[in-house]
């Protein structure tokens, strides 16, 4: 019989003079080179796995070698096609194999349009397209967390060239704008996110009446709230995918951050936001699209600490409820247009209709093939519908 850790070696039947020669087996990584489809293009990438092989010491045996990539742990990660070059190891490393290449190999994108903007104590990030003198009057768009004003870049372009001025900020706290710790000159609530864009809306010197577009959660229901308080600012206003009914639910991640210490690990998610983008919608960002929405979180912790602090400064229930009473019948004058991407994974078909049955003067218009954010999945019929509407 044979030796009881000869029956270990992960060589079957392995020849005798490896067992007694002094030679053990060895286990030897060695690299291999294959070429993946990237999700967001037709080209193909060059990527380096590191696949092991328990192989007998006799070199006969190694061209035998299996080409059958070894258990990814991180595979929980990359099974998601937009997030796994933050994972992957390229076949040069340095090129995007830690955060610090992966920064400057990201850093400078996703900011067309944009400028900083001080405002107060606050420096805002905030695009605008257009002019002043532009003959259709201002938009002003505003997003929902987590995400940024990233995400209307197209339809922004697309509404200058049809004579609107156009700006996007990105709220305290996302995407470009100023991050600041709680406690030391923004704490994230309601009221002070209703305080810090007056104070924007007047160094931008944005004249009233402009038309609104809000869409999202949190920061963007703080958009509804601040409308309701400021009717007389708004000439007409556009709601993409917004909680609008207290039947409205809340996403598992807002939930998620309440939580005492599994908040602080979750907001730290670099891929918090193109994730949360994607549970939301029927498509995968491409790469380019994903960079740009990782990038805030992989720069700094700040973004993480801004959401989990306006997340837990927010009663969702109670500014549903807001939103709801203040669009009742008779008490907004303005026209109203609800865009809804019915392909939304959050807030279903029936908040907006359910919204428009308790508000009959309010215009419908349902996109079909969008998701939560319909700026992004299909910004060419977002266009098309405020086109119309303003």
């Amino acid at each position: 019989m044979a030796p009881a850790w000869a029956l270990l070696s992960p060589s079957p039947n392995p020849p005798l003079s490896s067992l007694f020669s002094g030679k053990p087996n060895t286990i030897k990584p060695k690299p291999f080179i294959y070429w993946r489809k990237r999700s967001d293009s037709s080209n193909y990438r060059r990527t380096t796995v590191l696949i092991t092989n328990a192989k007998a010491g006799q070199d006969q045996d190694k061209d035998k070698e299996s080409r059958t990539p070894s258990f990814n742990p991180f595979g929980f990660v990359t099974d998601n096609p937009s997030s796994r070059s933050a994972i992957q190891i390229e076949e040069s490393p340095a090129e995007s194999g830690n955060v610090g290449q992966m920064l400057y190999r990201i850093e400078d994108k996703g900011k067309e349009y944009g400028s900083y903007i001080k405002s107060g104590d606050l420096r805002w990030f905030v695009r605008e397209t257009g002019s002043a003198g532009s003959r259709r009057g201002t938009v002003v768009f505003l997003h929902g967390a987590p995400t940024q004003s990233y995400s209307y870049r197209v339809v922004m372009s697309e509404m200058s060239g049809l004579g609107f001025h156009c700006f996007a900020p990105d709220w305290i706290g996302f995407g470009f704008s100023d991050k600041p710790q709680p406690g030391y000159g923004f704490d994230y609530t309601e009221k002070e996110y209703h305080e810090a864009f007056d104070k924007l809306l007047d160094d931008l010197g944005i004249k009233s009446p402009f038309y609104l577009v809000v869409q999202g959660f949190l920061v963007g229901s703080y958009g509804l709230t601040w409308a309701l308080k400021n009717q007389s600012r708004i000439s007409k206003l556009a709601v993409l995918n917004t909680p609008l009914t207290v039947s409205s639910p809340v996403p598992g991640l807002f939930q998620k951050l309440r939580i005492p210490l599994y908040g602080e690990f979750t907001c730290q998610n670099a891929i918090t936001a193109e994730r949360f983008i994607e549970a939301g919608s029927p498509y995968v960002l491409k790469l380019e699209k994903a960079d740009v929405y990782r990038l805030p979180y992989l720069a700094s912790s700040g973004p993480g600490f801004a959401l989990l602090e306006a997340a837990r400064k927010a009663n969702f229930k109670d500014i549903s409820s807001q939103i709801a009473a203040g669009f009742a019948s008779g008490k907004w004058n303005g026209p109203i247009l609800v865009a809804w991407g019915i392909a939304d994974k959050y807030l279903p078909q029936s908040i907006a209709e359910e919204f428009q049955k308790e508000n009959p003067s309010v215009r419908l218009k349902l996109i079909e093939g969008a998701g939560h954010m319909p700026q992004e999945d299909w910004p060419e019929k977002v266009i098309e519908v405020l086109r119309a509407f303003f």
